[in-house]
């Protein structure tokens, strides 16, 4: 083991583990649906301060790209939507979630599609909202998705996007076993990786982190694979190249403490908690 990975464990120690879904899971508190479906208002609460639940849900077709186990899409059901369709790339999570809707009663309201979402099977304008909650960040292709859902929404139909920017504290995405801030900006991506592989691979869902976060290149050398690096610069440089206007732009602070040095050329992504963005067709 390097002597970098060393030390971040040994830093690790000291800090509190915060509250996360896959922990939550394995101690058999709640699914990771159920967590997602507690957290569901916490996902549109700053939209709130432009938008009503109404205005983004009631009787609408909703579609939640990243939607993961789709306990939020679930939350979004319950708001009064016609229809919540939650996509994801990943297939695992189609019986955790069409499980929970079972159980709310919400699955007349419910459908999980695992598909890329640059490749919606919808038809153009057939979609009054969309929400990318959490998801910016993760994916590989992020003008192509944006572009594809303005293809699917309706004229006057709205896309939801936020995203915790990459030198966000948690900006790794780490925090299920490293809960040291800014982890990523103080220790080598290698260093992550083997810190991170060393913490989780004794624990029952381990490889199947490991294999979630982390990918291998042609030359052999791992990376997360998971993130994308996403910077409120380069959103703002996707939004320009698409020549996309916001109906709602803001770079909420962690603190309203933070509120004064949010635009400060060094710190301004070190203590942002959110990037909201609302584009409307």
């Amino acid at each position: 083991m390097m002597l970098r990975t060393k030390l971040l464990l040994f830093c690790n120690r000291f800090f509190k583990a915060p509250v996360h879904p896959f922990n939550l899971q394995n101690e058999g508190v709640m699914t990771y649906a159920e967590w997602q479906f507690q957290k569901g208002e916490d996902t549109i609460a700053l939209y709130l301060k432009k938008y009503t639940t109404e205005e983004m849900f009631r009787d609408k077709v909703v579609v939640d790209i990243g939607c993961g186990a789709a306990g939020k899409s679930l939350y979004y059901a319950s708001c009064g939507a016609k229809e919540v369709i939650g996509v994801d790339i990943l297939e695992k999570y189609r019986e955790e979630a069409e499980g929970l809707a079972k159980k709310l009663d919400l699955q007349d309201h419910f459908r999980f599609i695992a598909t890329d979402a640059t490749r919606l099977p919808f038809e153009e304008s057939s979609i009054d909202t969309i929400i990318m909650n959490d998801a910016m960040e993760h994916v590989e292709e992020p003008e192509a998705i944006l572009t594809e859902a303005l293809r699917v929404l309706k004229p006057g139909g709205r896309l939801y996007v936020n995203f915790p920017p990459y030198n966000h504290p948690f900006g790794a995405h780490l925090k299920d076993a490293i809960y040291i801030p800014w982890v990523h900006l103080f220790f080598s991506e290698k260093v992550q990786i083997e810190a991170y592989k060393h913490l989780v691979r004794p624990l029952p869902d381990g490889e199947e982190r490991i294999k979630f976060r982390i990918s291998a290149r042609e030359d052999g050398t791992e990376y997360f694979s998971y993130l994308n690096h996403m910077s409120t610069k380069r959103f703002n440089r996707i939004l320009k190249k698409l020549n996309l206007s916001p109906a709602y732009y803001s770079h909420e602070p962690l603190r309203p403490i933070f509120r004064a040095v949010r635009n400060w050329p060094v710190c301004n992504e070190l203590f942002l908690k959110m990037v909201v963005c609302v584009l409307e067709k």
